[in-house]
């Protein structure tokens, strides 16, 4: 029963950003897998909908809250209204993010704005509206979703490599500022994991062998192995855990 209980986050309200499908509808699935009520995020609301019902399905308690979280005032606006009509979020984690890959010579400044703006400035615009509720009641989880190019690069992908080294130095910043108020913040960094968007790389014969290779597990991950370091990270279990980056990379970043 403490095992359970130190895990367990009934009574807890999740809100999950990018959350309508890939890595983001893995993350809620497992928060209400472990009792959390969570509202999902997109900016699709037929793709949001169809997310929502497929939890309800499995007998979680969904929302759903289309709006732009690279938008400070629509943050503003839907955060206020999550809280009032749903109640106060007590975990946050901020995923959404976009890969655009090209030589960075070649690379359109609009293409480098959004990129900044949707992978790293709307996680600042989300939790700066989340924390007065969590200051305030001093309690609260936050969790940014970062990825092992937090900590190493490769060609074609700068822009999405240096939002992802902010993310990492947003989350410790964070836990300095906020561990005061009982918030524990914290990130996680997944390596390489089989899914709709990987598809191509997954079928790259080339790709797939130096990946495998280069991994100590020998395999890509599977998205439901992420549950796992989020689910720690959302609940009690991590209350002395603060301005930690998880990778779960199955050994990626521990090596050369």
């Amino acid at each position: 029963m403490i095992i359970d209980k130190l895990f367990s986050l009934k009574g807890k309200i999740a809100l999950v950003t990018g959350s309508s499908r890939g890595l983001g509808f893995i993350f809620a699935q497992g928060l209400a897998e472990a009792g959390a009520t969570v509202v999902l995020n997109g900016t699709n609301e037929a793709t949001l909908g169809q997310a929502v019902e497929a939890m309800k399905r499995d007998g979680h308690d969904a929302h759903g809250r289309a709006f732009d979280i690279s938008d400070s005032g629509a943050c503003a606006r839907n955060i206020t209204a999550i809280e009032s009509e749903i109640g106060p979020v007590g975990v946050l984690i901020n995923n959404a993010g976009i890969q655009i890959r090209r030589p960075m010579h070649e690379f359109d400044d609009a293409d480098w704005e959004r990129i900044i703006k949707i992978n790293l400035s709307s996680m600042y615009y989300v939790s700066k509206y989340v924390l007065p509720g969590m200051m305030e009641r001093k309690a609260g989880k936050i969790i940014n979703i970062g990825s092992v190019q937090s900590e190493l690069g490769r060609p074609t992908i700068v822009p999405y490599t240096v939002t992802k080294g902010g993310v990492k130095m947003l989350t410790k910043g964070m836990a300095a500022e906020y561990g005061k108020n009982n918030i524990q913040v914290n990130g996680i960094g997944p390596g390489y994991f089989e899914t709709e968007l990987t598809r191509p790389l997954v079928e790259d014969k080339d790709f797939n062998a130096w990946l495998c290779a280069r991994t100590p597990a020998n395999r890509w991950g599977d998205p439901k192995e992420l549950k796992g370091a989020a689910i720690f990270l959302a609940s009690e279990a991590s209350n002395y855990v603060n301005g930690h980056m998880l990778y779960v990379d199955g050994g990626l970043t521990a090596c050369v």
